[in-house]
């Protein structure tokens, strides 16, 4: 990194500096005397030249680079063009996309044919038809039982509660392209869990599917690399090839495909959403914990393309959030913090319906501001318990004759108002009228508006025929990471002598991350250059650091490019780019973090980007200037030998030898097809050799870039063991091991005994010393970390190792590259006994008691023989490396701040480090579980005073709800838990998504010694500190602080959860992002005539007294329930 050396004030300080000296003294130290700034020099000078002696010597860096000169005539140094690279790989993602597109088209279309063909049959049975139940499998079974604990005796078994006797029994085999047992002749069904399987509608849904099973596996022949292909349905059905039994989590069942992203994308254009919340005095209790509920299964409903903003009103309007004065995007972020709010919204005041719509109107139509837009569907939703007010005014003022805003109305509790106002309201309104009476309504009627909205795509035809690609999501059958391509398809049956308008359902094909991966160079670019690309939101859908640590189906993966680096001014430009669709290049001065997170390094990086044709996705490339060649390695003859067993070089790959030549690792790649991967490396290692026993050479199963370079490695690494490993006493130079890496693959440590604490990763790209190596000069000290709350238990013979590596430069003609690390681990008691004998009076092989400071010599003090001074090694990122007090020998790796505080306050505060405050949104924390205090049992509804003085609902509402809560009881098993009620805490996992913030530290900008005073109140003292020359390493020398305490700011740089209360502080600016190009919002020919009509069930008094007493029945004899109550 660029280094400048601050000289200014440097007289002043040191004028301090020798008043202070002079002025130490206390009583029996009189004679000694800190350190002068020229003798902290001159040891930092002993420490470098040690250094620079000893670790060349030992790692055979520079034997190393000759032994690549001698077999120069077994490789070749080829150049990476990054343009060529990235329009390759740009073309070949293309091409996959396109292939899928095509199955997609042709899935589309039968559809919509078959169905069009279909006889409708109302008298429909489930006896007359068959198919394969994903759910009745053991697996699923196994699921529910932890769910529905059975009663010791009890007859209700898992069998009665799954049966479903129209469910086919199939047979699978495992498929390692879906990471599932799988059922190639056959589809699968999935049917929610709120949905009852035996109504007509799914019936004939089941039975026109069934045809679909054909197209399906003639695709799956045409295209063998297709993965999940799968219809959606507008009833909730999805239907899936090929078969597989159906996962969920360790709780009810919740999936339904009209919820999951990617069949939103494809239902329907973007929206822009005002959510208005009626909060007046009537709505209390139950009602309100219903809106609450309704409101955020709402939210659930939009994507990252939306855009949307809640308001509460009575007398008043206003929004939920204070600082989302305008719409904002429908991200993950956002949508929660409105979820948190919605949840503390209280009722009171009077019912106003045209204050809550005339704000709402004013939201969707203020164009003068300059806040990003959905700008395609408008609409309003109303959640309110009932009213008289129709509004009209508003109506006329905002939204007549054009009728450019949809409003959908919504009826929430039990109540006996009238609903022809919220009925008309909708209908005026090319909206909709839906009903809420009880939590089980909320999931269905909160998704159902998707339909309407879907109008007029259906009547659009052809024209809204598109395929879209959605964002990066989980995949619900365990393939992983994936994206879907989605395609509408329409009921293209005549109603009426009109066009349907009605959407049939989404049609979706999957394709794996990996797949894409597989496509892009990963191993010519080496450690740390990388392929990523990104969608038009700025979201990643390749990268690096892309790994979310849980899953969660309900959401789609979204880690934008500016959180998934080191955001900046270069790469936020790049990004604008990358979503406008143009193409580009650009070397730019960047932080990068490491892969550990301890660390960050100020690095030189090469940008180049271009549009993914036939998609709105963009493609970048990130190449070091050390990695602008790579090596390929052609062995041909080589790897014949191996069959004949005559070559030394891949001998030394067999566990035989590596008592005497060390243990060998090898990266766990796809070196062939057939290469059967371990998590065990001396497994693999074995698979490895027994196929390199059995392929030919340049054999097609095998990635021959990989594999050549495999063994051209191994000849290296293994001269390097004779010529110079193997003649060093490591013990003499205080080393634990010595080991080298390369980037074909190869890691071996020496001697074999050391293999057993060796705990880096055998892929070297994906090992932190391997990378920082590469990207700095010099030799890089790295301890093994330690946090504060770090148990030490103390061992006999425990030693600890600092690993100290560098990279090996070699240079071919004019071109310059990096294609090995070398390194050894310091047995840290033995140098620091070095460290002290060089920081101090003595010499290594004299130590004379006339050269001792004593209190009558008059001499300094030095490291090795006062205590009183404290000596330290600090590495870049601010971590303990050695010390020369007893007491910190337990510290060694913990962040420096844990060790001395104020010390490396002062080293902050005089530029010895700078910090960077970094975030994670891909971590996993405990979750927080909100207080019951003051919760009634879900399932017993407590009315209010209002309540109790309306008869009517006495009458016609209490056995009714008491019913319907009873019926959710026995599907959630929550009748007397006493939770609040949130359809989330049916699905929450063990463990919950979160952010997490770290501060790292990295060198500042001072390169030269520098000597600074800390004043505290009541004491100060001298530090001097340098850094030493083609390490990472500060030498620090210091006083003992004086006084007890010193108020400075403690550094922290443990990985922290971040919380924030109050989410409007510091609310980041909106990203720019670009929507989809096509918008269906309006058609002329659109029938608005169906917009929902009250259908509440009035039981009657003899049905209310019946419920009565079953209720009474069932509490008194609990025993004839399948659960316990």
């Amino acid at each position: 990194m660029a280094i400048h050396a601050q000289s200014s004030g440097i007289f002043c300080m040191f004028s301090i500096q020798t008043m202070l000296i002079i002025s130490v003294s206390s009583p029996g130290t009189a004679n000694l005397r800190f350190p002068q700034h020229y003798t902290m020099i001159h040891w930092a000078g002993r420490i470098e030249k040690e250094l620079e002696k000893v670790l060349p010597q030992v790692t055979g860096v520079q034997q190393m680079k000759s032994i690549y000169n001698e077999k120069r005539s077994q490789f070749d140094v080829k150049r990476n063009s990054p343009k060529d690279l990235v329009e390759r790989v740009a073309r070949d993602i293309a091409r996959l996309l396109n292939s899928k597109r095509k199955a997609l088209e042709r899935l589309a279309k039968e559809a919509e044919q078959i169905q069009t063909e279909y006889p409708w049959q109302d008298n429909i049975k489930e006896s007359d038809i068959q198919y394969y139940d994903s759910k009745v499998d053991a697996e699923y079974v196994q699921y529910r039982e932890v769910i529905f604990p059975l009663k010791p005796g009890s007859n209700f078994t898992e069998e009665n509660l799954m049966a479903n006797p129209q469910s086919i029994s199939l047979e699978f085999v495992e498929d390692p392209n879906f990471k599932n047992k799988v059922n190639y002749s056959y589809t699968a069904v999935q049917i929610p869990t709120d949905i009852y399987k035996g109504s007509p509608t799914i019936l004939n849904e089941l039975n026109w599917t069934q045809a679909l099973e054909r197209v399906f596996i003639d695709n799956s022949r045409e295209d063998p690399s297709l993965r999940w292909q799968a219809f959606g349905s507008a009833t909730g059905v999805t239907r899936y090839y090929p078969a597989t039994p159906w996962r969920t989590p360790y709780k009810i069942d919740l999936y339904d495909v009209r919820r999951r992203p990617w069949y939103i994308q494809g239902a329907s254009s973007p929206k822009d959403m005002v959510i208005i919340v009626d909060v007046s005095g009537s709505v209390s209790g139950l009602t309100l914990k219903l809106m609450k509920t309704s409101v955020n299964e709402m939210l659930d409903t939009l994507s990252d393309d939306d855009y949307v903003n809640v308001v509460q009103f009575n007398e008043k309007a206003d929004v939920v959030v204070s600082c989302f004065k305008t719409l904002v995007q429908a991200n993950l972020r956002n949508k929660k913090i409105f979820k948190d709010k919605v949840m503390q919204m209280h009722a009171k005041g009077t019912t106003v319906y045209k204050s809550g719509f005339q704000f709402a109107f004013e939201q969707l139509l203020n164009d003068t501001t300059s806040a990003p837009r959905a700008n395609c569907n408008k609409m309003i939703m109303m959640f309110t318990d009932g009213g008289e007010d129709r509004a009209e005014e508003v109506f006329e003022k905002y939204n007549w004759p054009n009728k450019t805003v949809r409003v959908f109305t919504f009826s929430v509790g039990q109540h006996n108002y009238d609903v022809a106002p919220l009925q008309w309201i909708a209908c005026a309104n090319k909206g909709y009228y839906f009903e809420i009476p009880s939590i089980g309504a909320i999931r269905i009627n909160t998704q159902e508006y998707l339909d309407v909205l879907g109008r007029p795509m259906a009547l659009a035809g052809n024209q809204a025929k598109q395929v879209q690609w959605t964002n990066v999501y989980q995949d619900a059958l365990g393939l992983g990471l994936v994206i879907t391509g989605t395609m509408p398809v329409f009921n293209l049956t005549a109603d009426n002598d009109s066009k349907n308008q009605l959407i049939l359902g989404v049609m979706g094909v999957d394709i794996a991350l990996s797949e894409i991966q597989q496509l892009t160079p990963r191993y010519k670019l080496g450690a740390n250059g990388y392929t990523f690309a990104i969608d038009p939101n700025g979201y990643v859908l390749l990268h690096p650091n892309l790994q979310p640590k849980i899953i969660n189906f309900r959401e789609p993966v979204t880690l934008d490019f500016l959180d998934a680096e080191l955001a900046d001014s270069n790469k936020e430009e790049i990004r604008r780019l990358m979503i406008d669709g143009k193409a580009g290049q650009r070397k730019v001065k960047t932080l990068v973090k490491a892969i550990d997170k301890r660390y960050i390094d100020e690095v030189l990086r090469t940008y180049i980007w271009t549009p993914v044709e036939g998609t709105d996705y963009s493609l970048g490339l990130v190449l070091p200037t050390y990695s602008e060649h790579h090596i390929r390695a052609n062995l041909s003859d080589q790897i014949l030998q191996v069959q004949l067993k005559d070559t030394t070089d891949f001998e030394s790959l067999l566990p035989h030898t590596f008592e005497s030549e060390g243990r060998v690792l090898i990266a766990p790649r796809e070196y062939c097809k057939d290469l059967e991967l371990s998590s065990n490396n001396t497994e693999f290692l074995l698979n490895f050799i027994a196929l390199m026993e059995k392929v030919t050479p340049d054999s097609k199963q095998c990635d021959n870039f990989l594999l050549h370079n495999l063994i051209l490695d191994t000849g290296i690494i293994r001269q390097l063991v004779e010529k110079v490993w193997k003649t060093k006493d490591l013990n003499t130079y205080g080393f634990l091991a010595v080991f080298a890496a390369t980037d074909g693959g190869i890691t071996r440590i020496f001697p074999n005994k050391a293999a057993e604490t060796w705990e880096e990763d055998p892929e070297p790209f994906n090992a932190t010393y391997y990378q920082r190596s590469l990207d700095n000069r010099g030799y890089i000290f790295r301890a093994p970390y330690r946090s504060p709350n770090t148990i030490l238990q103390e061992q006999e013979n425990d030693t600890i190792g600092i690993l100290v590596s560098t990279a090996v430069e070699i240079t071919v003609g004019s071109r310059t590259i990096r294609p090995a690390v070398v390194g050894v681990k310091l047995d840290l008691e033995a140098w620091t006994s070095k460290f002290k004998i060089l920081a101090s009076n003595q010499t290594d092989n004299t130590r004379q008691g006339s050269q001792m400071c004593t209190p009558t010599s008059g001499c300094e003090m030095d490291c090795d023989a006062h205590e009183d001074l404290l000596c330290y090694l600090i590495d870049d990122g601010g971590f303990l490396i050695m010390s020369n007090q007893i007491n910190d020998w337990s510290k060694i790796g913990m962040f420096f701040s844990e060790v001395d505080s104020a010390l490396m306050y002062a080293l902050y505060n005089n530029s010895f480090y700078q910090r960077k405050l970094t975030f994670d949104y891909q971590s996993v924390c405990a979750p927080i579980h909100s207080s019951n205090t003051g919760a009634a049992p879900r399932g017993v509804f407590v009315p209010t005073i209002a309540d109790f003085l309306n008869m009517a609902w006495w009458t016609s509402t209490a056995a009714w709800s008491l019913f319907q809560q009873m019926l959710y009881g026995f599907a959630y098993h929550s009748w007397f838990t006493t939770d609040e009620i949130e359809a989330s805490d049916i699905s929450e996992s063990k463990e919950a998504s979160c952010v997490r913030q770290q501060t790292q530290f990295y060198f500042g900008n001072v390169s030269s010694a520098y000597s600074i005073v800390q004043d505290c109140e009541n004491c100060s003292r001298v530090i001097h500190a340098k850094r030493i020359n083609n390490t990472n390493l500060l030498f620090v020398v210091a006083e003992k602080l004086p006084c007890s305490t010193c108020d400075v700011e403690k550094l922290f740089q443990e990985e922290l959860e971040f919380i924030q209360e109050d989410p409007c502080l510091n609310m980041p600016q909106p990203r720019y992002r670009k929507g989809p190009s096509t918008c269906f919002d309006y058609n002329i020919a659109e029938n608005t005539t169906d917009c929902g009509r009250g259908h509440s069930f009035r039981p009657s008094i003899r049905t209310l007294l019946l419920l009565q007493l079953l209720l009474l029945s069932l509490v008194a004899h609990p025993h004839i329930l399948p659960f316990s109550l």
